[in-house]
């Protein structure tokens, strides 16, 4: 295996610089059907090193949460955002662009991170990209979001647990989902809802209803 070793020049190969479907004003790297990352099963992607790219494509939550926050950039303005589970950092960008005064990105891949620092400078927009695992930790943001992260039970858990408490302690928490299994649902409000464009091969369909959600006790 060789390891890659530029990860931004990878991620340049890779992807092409695209609008966000249902954001539009931002563009981001992402894998399609034209790019040869887009062809490579987990395996292959294992054989040169590389984690499942989540980081190429724009999720239906991570969507639903950079429309809102670009509709409603009161929320976050002059504010300390951290955008959680990042990837592309999308959400931190729509963020930057309302006018946050500092907007972090958080994924456990390094390849994100790289991803994040890239896509910031094709919007013009400044971002903290941040590689670690801040589950449990309380920097004092004002506003913390999450998209797509309630597709594994565990992770589904511990995010949830952790998100309420910091919206308890007084952060704006507003989690991006599309009716994934294990959200939880009894513990949430939803605020907006979208219909938003996706890649058939990752939702099995090409639209996708996704909604803003906050917890049932927040401000």
């Amino acid at each position: 295996m060789t390891p890659i070793l530029d990860r931004e020049a990878f991620i340049r190969a890779q992807t092409r610089l695209l609008p966000v479907p249902h954001a539009p004003e931002i563009t981001l790297h992402l894998a399609d059907e034209a790019t040869e990352l887009w062809q490579k099963t987990e395996e292959e992607l294992g054989e040169i090193g590389l984690p499942p790219p989540f980081w190429a494509f724009a999720w239906a939550g991570g969507q639903a949460l950079a429309r809102y926050l670009l509709d409603h950039p009161d929320l976050v303005a002059g504010k300390t955002v951290l955008d959680f589970a990042s990837g592309s950092g999308l959400v931190a960008i729509a963020a930057a662009k309302g006018g946050a005064a500092r907007a972090e990105g958080c994924d456990i891949d390094v390849f994100a991170g790289a991803a994040m620092r890239l896509n910031a400078e094709a919007n013009g927009v400044t971002i903290l990209p941040r590689v670690e695992n801040l589950i449990g930790r309380d920097e004092g943001w004002d506003v913390v979001v999450a998209g797509d992260v309630s597709y594994e039970r565990d992770m589904a858990r511990d995010v949830t647990d952790w998100l309420e408490a910091l919206n308890k302690r007084g952060a704006e928490v507003l989690i991006g989902d599309p009716g994934r299994t294990y959200l939880a649902r009894e513990r949430l409000e939803a605020i907006a809802e979208y219909r938003v464009p996706v890649t058939r091969a990752l939702e099995d369909c090409e639209i996708k209803r996704a909604q803003v959600w906050r917890f049932r006790n927040g401000r």
